[in-house]
């Protein structure tokens, strides 16, 4: 099992990357709502528990299966999609170096035998959403930082949103695991299936305010098939923040995580790797980090602090994209927000390690100097760190 590490004090006055002067911070943070953690989670995997028999999916899915595996050991895809790709090579490439198999980035003969202890682990399975993760608040986010600054918190836009970073995926896959609105092997899942009991349609009132948040596809209640994304047990007394505690049940992210003594952050590859004590691999994340405006800052770095659920001090001044009229702001915590759900504050100034408001982008989109990673892998990392972890971001 893995040990267990709690995150660092919150440092209130942390610099932010190439935003302000000042921030992420978390006072007064409002987390995005979450299941209660009182009763079980009825999202969780439960894999050591006994379960009914489930409704066998349409296809195996093998390159989602690879996927569910590796990101339950550490070495994430980003977005679990079943789709071969820069993501699940980097994946795959992790899980290779920390078992001492060639490092091909393929499912080669010597990686399949690795992972065939973790076989009866399925691609998918079928869950029903619950009335309270599918209860929002949802709202429309707008673009303008100074309209941001207004709302309460920066939390999903829709159920849909909320779904598919809980099983660290995205929309589109969920449509396909569901067709017509159906887990995929239920009799009638068809891609031209009405969805029973479907989301009504939206209002002429929303339509005409531009402020209504989209309409969900998925509803409370429904059954829908998802990836068995697991790992997502958090021991009892190990989140002292019933905040970031709430967080991390929304994410999928379990308190289990092993202690990082060192992090290398590779522009070339487009991964971070985190090592333990014994210089053994434990992580590998893809991750973006820098462009041709805000490079990344080559070198040897330490951990400040860890930051969860911040707010953000928006500075244009630190914005080459900035527009012309931006002034200074101090965008509200959550997943939507510009950082994520966690920051991880480097000793360079402006710098930092955090989550962002769009996972599918991870690794194929420019950061404005900082390394983004999706909310679910920073939410593990913030876990892992700590003042004692050492930084190398290399070319």
């Amino acid at each position: 099992m893995r040990p267990i590490t709690l995150a660092l004090p919150i440092l209130l006055a942390v610099a932010a990357c190439k935003v302000g002067d000042k921030a992420p911070d978390n006072t007064a943070t409002q987390a995005p709502a979450a299941p209660s953690l009182a009763a079980p989670d009825p999202l969780a995997a439960h894999d050591n528990q006994p379960s009914p028999q489930e409704l066998p999916d349409s296809e195996a899915r093998p390159v989602m299966q690879a996927q569910v595996v590796l990101d339950r050991l550490g070495f994430t895809p980003g977005v679990v999609d079943g789709k071969p790709g820069l993501w699940t090579r980097n994946a795959v490439s992790g899980f290779q170096e920390a078992n001492d198999l060639a490092v091909t980035g393929k499912m080669d003969a010597a990686t399949t035998a690795a992972l065939v202890q973790y076989q009866a682990i399925p691609a998918t399975r079928v869950v029903t959403i619950p009335d309270d993760f599918a209860a929002g608040p949802f709202v429309k986010i707008p673009k303008d930082p100074q309209d941001q600054a207004k709302l309460p918190g920066l939390g999903y836009e829709t159920l849909d949103e909320k779904l598919a970073e809980r099983f660290h995926t995205t929309v589109a896959t969920l449509m396909l695991l569901n067709p017509g609105g159906r887990p995929a092997g239920s009799p009638g899942a068809t891609a031209a299936s009405p969805a029973p009991n479907a989301s009504p349609s939206p209002s002429p009132s929303a339509v005409l305010d531009p402020s209504a948040p989209p309409v969900s596809i998925f509803h409370a209640g429904q059954q829908i098939r998802v990836p068995n994304v697991g790992g997502d047990t958090i021991s009892s007394g190990s989140v002292s923040d019933p905040e970031w505690q709430a967080t991390l049940a929304m994410l999928g992210v379990g308190s289990d995580q092993p202690k990082a003594a060192r992090i290398v952050v590779s522009k070339s590859k487009g991964t971070l790797k985190a090592y333990d004590q014994s210089d053994k691999l434990i992580a590998v994340y893809t991750a973006t980090m820098g462009s041709s405006h805000d490079p990344l800052p080559l070198g040897d770095w330490g951990i400040t602090g860890v930051s969860h659920n911040p707010k953000f001090r928006y500075n244009p001044d630190l914005f080459w994209d900035a527009k012309e009229g931006d002034e200074k702001a101090m965008l509200p915590p959550g997943p939507n927000g510009p950082v994520g759900v966690a920051w991880i504050d480097l000793t360079k100034p402006h710098y930092g390690i955090h989550g962002t408001p769009k996972p599918e982008t991870i690794g194929r989109a420019e950061s404005h100097g900082c390394v983004r990673l999706t909310n679910w892998d920073v939410a593990r990392l913030a876990q892992m760190v700590s003042a004692k972890t050492k930084v190398h971001f290399e070319a």
